[in-house]
């Protein structure tokens, strides 16, 4: 069975940083794709950032996170973490990774949140100013 557990969470100062990871297990092999999104209270869930997981390592960033936020994976430990650098109190909110469907490829569905179909229980991360 599919499954994506985020960790990593917490409370952090502005300016400050945190590393969240989200531990993949029960994946197809042919999931090429995973990304980070969160959802604000009263918000709409939006991405964050998107890696290939296979067949390259190329990455995507939403625009309110980059050169901020950088997102990786670890082959070896099977996760993907999201390091976020010199947060803001626009960052508070909970965070989730999720996959697209089977052989869809990041350069597919991008950031489209729509697109993703496995998700975790998610993270939250509250930033104060």
């Amino acid at each position: 069975q599919a499954q994506l557990m985020e960790s990593g969470g917490g409370s952090v100062q502005a300016g400050g940083s945190l590393k969240l990871s989200c531990v993949i297990s029960g994946l197809p092999a042919s999931t090429y794709c995973l990304g980070w999104f969160r959802q604000a209270q009263g918000e709409e869930r939006e991405a964050v950032a998107a890696v290939t997981i296979a067949g390259g390592s190329r990455t995507y960033y939403a625009d309110s996170v980059k050169g901020r936020f950088t997102i990786s994976r670890d082959n070896a430990k099977n996760t993907v973490d999201l390091q976020m650098n010199n947060v803001k109190p626009a960052d508070t909110a909970v965070y989730y990774c999720a996959a697209p469907r089977p052989g869809v490829s990041c350069t597919r569905v991008g950031l489209d949140v729509d697109e993703y179909i496995v998700w975790g229980q998610g993270t939250q991360v509250n930033v104060s100013s």
